[in-house]
């Protein structure tokens, strides 16, 4: 009986994730794009410390822009960065672990060995395939970057002009 209660005890908070939502909440999401915002944004998601950044990057400037810029691109950076990180975790632990069946160059040359360390793997690449994986990056790096030219009806306005941060351009426009 003991066991029962806890199992339902543990799946009730389970279930409810999966229940419709209710009609009359709306959330909203705002850019805080100064440093007043992100200092009420801090006081509000946590008394006890508030705003707390001791290296006044959002007063530096960047490249000469003003403030609603350089917040924009730390918090640009933020995100990417934790996104990079993630991708490398799950890499390296998908490579440490798994060998693709398929030939790794035209030679027929196979992938590194599970046998070896991440490092030793990137080690043991063609500097070709090194190659392809920083310009594949590289490319997607400039593509993000890309915003619509001026007085243009469509695109995604850049994130350091108030455009949404950690969101992706579409490749619909590429013809």
């Amino acid at each position: 009986m003991k066991t029962v209660a806890i199992l339902a005890s543990i799946m009730a908070p389970a279930a409810m994730a999966f229940t419709a939502p209710s009609q009359g909440t709306r959330v909203e999401s705002r850019l805080a794009e100064s440093k007043s915002d992100l200092e009420a944004l801090a006081k509000g998601l946590n008394p006890v410390v508030g705003y707390y950044e001791p290296l006044g990057l959002t007063d530096a400037g960047f490249w000469g822009k003003d403030q609603e810029f350089t917040i924009g691109w730390l918090r640009q950076a933020e995100v990417k960065h934790g996104r990079v990180a993630m991708a490398a975790f799950v890499g390296y632990v998908v490579q440490s672990n798994f060998h693709w069946p398929w030939a790794m160059t035209l030679g027929g040359d196979s992938f590194p060995a599970m046998d070896l360390s991440p490092p030793e793997q990137w080690d043991a690449l063609p500097f070709a395939a090194k190659l392809q994986i920083i310009a594949f990056v590289g490319f997607l790096e400039w593509y993000s970057e890309l915003t619509p030219a001026k007085g243009a009806t469509g695109g995604q306005v850049h994130y350091t002009k108030g455009g949404p941060v950690g969101k992706y351009p579409t490749f619909d426009s590429i013809p």
